[in-house]
């Protein structure tokens, strides 16, 4: 079985790094069923079937694959679709919440974990192998080149955590780059603050769209450009802005749209 560079595939054969990030599930109190993305030919998926059982969903695009694992893991539940198609609300007939977990295909990572956001309410806890640098954009602290939009809508939801860096030659075909696994572990609903999570989401992807000027230029979409003026909060530049002040940011601009609902 080759690896697909139309799926971007390349499969882990450490035996020892899969079992790691197979024990890297921490919060197992908070759900009872896990979904593997891209499992491949199984590697991680062999340390996930003996604790989890009939728990384990896998889902897999790959027809080849799929068919792979039906001969290797007969027992496995496998859903033969692309991950971001998948409804996931309907893959447990219940509605129990559930974890993510993989080696997952670099080319749609970041789609992944905006997948995670929409379901946020199912999913408590997100383990994966990403790129090296895309790991360090989802959990990346304010004021560095790798904050950005992903750092701050994940964060809102989840505390990220670096767990440990994958060199090259751990895959077959090695990848062009190094990857990493971190851990996304979704905050207590009753320690958010209150805020327009869809606003929200529109303010930081506007203050990011052009992230090297301040404020007062990228707010001006949603307030006047002379009232932003008046304000120096506005003067700040959104790489130095934490989620907190993203959520203050979005409620002065939600408080602003009320009062001037014509505007």
């Amino acid at each position: 079985m080759k690896a697909k560079k139309s799926y971007g595939q390349h499969f882990l054969h450490r035996e020892d790094i899969a079992e790691q990030i197979a024990q890297s599930l921490t919060h197992r109190e908070r759900y009872d069923r896990i979904i593997e993305i891209g499992p491949g030919k199984g590697m991680l998926t062999k340390y996930l079937i003996n604790e989890w059982k009939d728990r384990l969903t896998a889902v897999e695009a790959d027809r080849d694959m799929v068919e792979y694992l039906a001969i290797h893991y007969p027992r496995l539940k496998v859903v033969h679709k692309d991950f971001l198609k998948v409804w996931l609300n309907k893959v447990f007939d219940d509605g129990h919440p559930f974890a993510l977990i993989g080696n997952f295909p670099y080319n749609i990572s970041s789609q992944i974990v905006f997948r995670m956001l929409e379901h946020k309410e199912l999913i408590p806890e997100l383990v994966g192998m990403f790129q090296k640098e895309m790991a360090e954009r989802i959990i990346a602290e304010p004021g560095g080149k790798d904050y950005g939009v992903i750092s701050v809508l994940t964060q809102a939801f989840y505390k990220g955590e670096y767990l440990f860096t994958v060199k090259k030659g751990a895959f077959n075909p090695p990848p062009r780059v190094m990857s990493a696994v971190i851990r996304l572990t979704r905050k207590e609903v009753e320690n958010l603050p209150e805020y327009d999570h869809k606003l929200f989401r529109r303010v930081v992807k506007q203050a990011f769209s052009q992230r090297r000027k301040m404020l007062r230029n990228t707010m001006k979409v949603f307030i006047p450009h002379e009232i932003l003026m008046e304000d120096d909060y506005f003067t700040i530049r959104p790489e130095k802005l934490s989620v907190d002040d993203f959520i203050v940011l979005t409620n002065k601009v939600d408080i602003w749209m009320r009062e001037n609902p014509t505007t």
